[in-house]
C-alpha cells in the first residue's frame, strides 16, 4: 500500500483560504469541487505571467500612481525571454512606468491594535501597535530626511532583531533609501566586508546584544567599523541592553547619537511616503562569504513587495489576525521575509537571543504566551527540538497554531514525523526553500494540499522550477539541478559595483544560458492521488559527493546519522584520495556527539548500518571522526565547504563569515584522514 500524506486539509480548511478565492478569481479551470487544481493554477501562472503577476497585485491591493487614463503601469514584463543578466534595456523589467513605496504597504494600517511584539531571552517584552509604529517611523523618517538622506543612499543596520531595526527599515524605505543589516554577532572584518562595498551614510547600532545568557557589547566594534568606513557620517545607537548609555560612552564614535537624541527634535513629524520605480533598490543582501567577500544583491521595492505579498497571502495564507513568529536575526533574509508580514496586516513576533536560552522549549512557551498562529524557524531548531526530547503538544497550549515553516536547510523526514508527533497532529507543516538570491522562494507550501513526509509540497506560483540533469533536460523522479527557467519578480535587480552584469551572470547562468541554477541538488516528485510536484531537496550541488562517480546529495546522509540519539549533529564532505589520473573521493563524516560520549567501532558500525540501509552503498562514509565543533555561517547553516577547504590544506578566504571560525582548527591535520 503506498504511504499516506501525513496532514490533508480539511474541505472548510480549504474553502476559507485565500489561495481558493485567488484560484476561483483566476478562473474555474483553477478550482476543482473540492477546493483548488494546483497544478493547473501553477501551470496558468508560469504560462501566463502577464495575466498571473496582475492577478497578485490586485489580490495584494497594491498601491501605485494611478495616471490619467487609470493604468498603474505600462507593461506587465518587458523582456520575459531573456533571463540573464537583467538589462535596463533589454529586460526582464516588471511593471514597467509604475511608481510605489514598499514602506507605504507595510504600514497601510492604523489603530491601536498590535503591529511588533518584541521579546528576548532575558525575559523582556515590548509591543508597539500599529499607531506606535507609524509614530515611531515618521520620526525616524525626518531625522534620516534632516541628516540629508535621500532616494538611492545606503542606511545600514548593525542590530539585534528588536523594534528598532524594522522602524529604521520603514524609515529608510519611505525616502527610497536603501536598507542593508547584519546580526550583532559579525565581527568586524565581516561588517566591513559587507558595508564597506556599499558606502552606507547612516549606521544604525545597539550598544550590544544577549546570547544564551552572555551580555555581549557592540560600541568597540562598532567604533572600528566607523574608523573604516569614511562614508558614514552619523551613527544612531540603540541602548539595548538596558543600562543607561551615556554620552562619554559613544563619544569615541565619530558622528554618534542616542536613538532617543536623534529623533527627539521631530516628535510631531507626519509620515509620508516617496514613491519610486518599481525596481527602485530597496534592499542590499550578502552571500555567505565563506568563498571570497560577500556578494551584494541588490533587491528591488516592487518585486520584493508583489513576491512576499503572493508568498504571505496564497502559500502561508496569513490574515490580518494571525500572529507570526519566525526565528531570525537581521543577517539572515527571513528577517526581511518577516517584515513584510505587516503588509498582511498581522502582528510579527521579534525574537532576540538564543532559541533554547533560558530553556530548551522557550520559544514553545513563548508560541503559548503571545498566541502565535503561525511559527517559523529553521530546519536545523527542528531536529534540536527531537534530540532535546522536547514534545509541546503535550506541555503547552497550542490551540492557536495552524502553521509551522521552516527553511534554512532541507528537513529531514524525522523532523516531520516530530512535528506532527509532538506539536500538532492539525498543522500545515511548510517546508520552503528559496534564499537570499531572490529574498524569497522557489518552492514551499500549499495550504490547500496535503503534506507528505520529506517534501516540499509544491513549486511557488509564478516560478517555471524544473529538474535538470546533467545535459540540461527536465527529469521528474530523478535527482538533478533546480533550476528556474523564466524570469520572476524578485530576481535581483542588480549586484553591487558590478557592471555590465559579469558577476550577476557568473553567479546563475554560466551552466545553462537564461536558465538559473541555483545550486539545489534534489528531486521533483509525482504523487498517484493527484498531489501537485512535491521536491525533496538533498543538499547544494557545489557540496554533493561523487564517490566513484555515483552524485550522493548531503542531506540523503544527515536525515539518517542525526536520527542516531548519540549524536547532536554531524557534517559530511568529500576527500580527494588517490594521485594523477586516479583520484576519486571519499566521503569523510565529523560527528558531534552528546556530552560525555566517544566514537568507538560499536557506534561507527551503527551509524554506517543505518545509512547503508536507509540509502545506498555508496552513502557510506569510509572514514568517521568525532570533533567538537561543527563550524557554520552566521546565519547559522553550516559550512561544508570550508571544511572542505581546510581537509585539503587550502585557505578558507573568509573565515570572518562564520559564528565559530575557531571551529576550522579542529579539522586541519587529522591523522584519519592521511592517505
Amino acid at each position: 500500500m503506498p504511504p499516506a500524506p501525513l496532514w490533508t486539509p480539511s474541505a472548510a480548511r480549504i474553502a476559507r483560504s485565500n489561495l481558493a478565492a485567488f484560484a476561483e478569481a483566476a478562473g474555474p479551470a483553477r478550482t476543482t469541487d473540492g477546493g483548488v487544481d494546483y497544478d493547473a493554477l501553477w501551470r496558468w501562472s508560469v504560462d501566463a505571467p502577464q495575466a498571473f503577476w496582475p492577478a497578485v497585485w490586485r489580490f495584494g491591493e497594491v498601491m501605485a500612481d494611478v495616471r490619467a487614463d487609470g493604468t498603474m503601469w505600462d507593461d506587465v514584463v518587458v523582456g520575459l525571454e531573456r533571463m540573464a543578466p537583467p538589462d535596463p534595456e533589454l529586460g526582464p523589467r516588471w511593471f514597467t512606468g509604475a511608481r510605489l513605496n514598499f514602506a507605504e504597504h507595510l504600514l497601510r494600517h492604523s489603530g491601536d491594535r498590535t503591529a511588533i511584539v518584541f521579546r528576548g531571552e532575558r525575559g523582556d517584552r515590548r509591543t508597539l501597535s500599529w499607531d506606535a509604529l507609524r509614530a515611531e517611523v515618521a520620526r525616524m523618517r525626518a531625522a534620516l530626511a534632516a541628516e540629508g538622506v535621500g532616494a538611492g543612499d545606503r542606511v545600514a543596520g548593525f542590530l539585534p532583531n528588536v523594534p528598532e531595526a524594522m522602524v529604521a527599515m520603514l524609515a529608510a524605505a519611505s525616502l527610497g533609501a536603501v536598507w542593508s543589516s547584519c546580526s550583532p554577532d559579525f565581527g568586524v572584518k565581516g561588517v566591513l566586508d559587507r558595508f564597506s562595498q556599499i558606502a552606507p551614510v547612516v549606521l544604525v547600532c545597539a550598544d550590544g546584544h544577549a546570547y544564551a545568557g552572555k551580555r555581549i557589547d557592540s560600541l568597540g566594534r562598532v567604533r572600528d567599523i566607523v574608523d573604516a568606513i569614511p562614508s558614514i557620517r552619523r551613527v544612531v545607537v540603540v541602548p539595548y541592553l538596558g543600562e543607561a548609555v551615556d554620552d562619554a560612552a559613544i563619544a569615541g564614535i565619530r558622528g554618534a547619537a542616542m536613538w532617543r537624541d536623534f529623533t527627539a527634535p521631530f516628535e510631531r513629524a507626519t509620515l509620508a511616503f516617496d514613491r519610486q520605480p518599481f525596481d527602485h533598490p530597496l534592499y542590499v543582501l550578502y552571500s555567505s562569504g565563506t568563498t571570497g567577500l560577500p556578494k551584494c544583491m541588490v533587491h528591488g521595492a516592487g518585486g520584493t513587495l508583489v513576491q512576499h505579498l503572493k508568498e504571505h497571502l496564497l502559500h502561508v495564507d496569513m490574515r490580518p489576525d494571525d500572529v507570526v513568529f519566525y526565528f531570525t536575526t537581521c543577517g539572515w533574509m527571513m528577517w526581511n521575509w518577516l517584515a513584510s508580514v505587516l503588509a498582511v496586516g498581522a502582528t510579527i513576533v521579534l525574537y532576540d537571543g538564543a532559541p533554547m536560552a533560558p530553556r530548551p522549549d522557550a520559544l514553545w512557551t513563548m508560541a503559548q504566551e503571545e498566541g502565535i498562529t503561525i511559527f517559523g524557524t529553521s530546519a536545523k531548531y527542528l531536529a534540536l527540538c527531537e534530540k532535546e526530547g522536547l514534545a509541546p503538544a503535550r506541555t503547552h497550549d497550542l490551540a492557536a497554531l495552524r502553521t509551522v515553516l521552516s527553511t534554512g536547510s532541507p528537513l529531514a523526514p524525522a523532523s516531520f514525523d516530530w512535528v506532527y508527533t509532538n506539536v500538532k497532529r492539525d498543522v500545515h507543516l511548510a517546508s520552503m526553500s528559496g534564499g537570499t538570491d531572490i529574498v524569497s522562494c522557489f518552492a514551499g507550501g500549499v495550504p490547500t494540499s496535503p503534506v507528505w513526509r520529506g517534501e516540499l509540497q509544491a513549486r511557488a506560483l509564478g516560478m517555471r522550477v524544473a529538474v535538470f540533469d546533467a545535459a540540461g533536460q527536465p527529469v521528474v523522479d530523478e535527482p538533478g539541478e533546480l533550476v528556474c527557467t523564466m524570469p520572476f519578480p524578485s530576481m535581483p535587480v542588480a549586484f553591487w559595483n558590478d557592471p555590465g552584469g559579469a558577476k550577476y551572470h557568473a553567479a546563475y547562468f554560466e551552466t545553462w544560458p537564461d536558465v538559473w541554477r541555483h545550486g539545489d541538488w534534489c528531486t521533483l516528485t509525482t504523487h498517484d492521488d493527484g498531489s501537485p510536484n512535491g521536491l525533496v531537496i538533498t543538499g547544494r550541488s557545489d557540496a554533493t559527493l561523487n564517490p566513484g562517480g555515483v552524485r550522493v546529495g548531503t542531506a540523503e546522509i544527515y536525515r539518517q546519522v542525526e536520527q542516531l540519539p548519540e549524536i547532536v549533529e554531524s557534517l559530511v564532505v568529500g576527500q580527494d584520495v588517490g594521485d594523477g589520473g586516479a583520484v576519486d573521493t571519499r566521503i569523510v563524516l565529523f560527528v558531534r556527539l552528546r556530552p560525555g560520549l566517544a566514537l568507538d567501532d560499536a557506534l561507527r558500525a551503527r551509524i554506517r548500518a543505518q545509512i547503508r540501509d536507509a540509502t545506498s552503498p555508496h552513502h557510506v562514509p569510509r572514514v568517521i571522526v568525532q570533533v567538537a565543533d561543527i563550524p557554520r555561517t552566521i546565519s547559522g547553516k553550516i559550512t561544508e565547504l570550508a571544511v572542505r577547504a581546510v581537509i585539503h590544506g587550502r585557505p578558507v578566504t573568509n573565515s570572518d563569515a562564520l559564528a565559530n571560525p575557531e571551529a576550522l582548527a579542529l579539522y586541519r591535520d587529522l591523522p584519519e584522514l592521511r592517505m
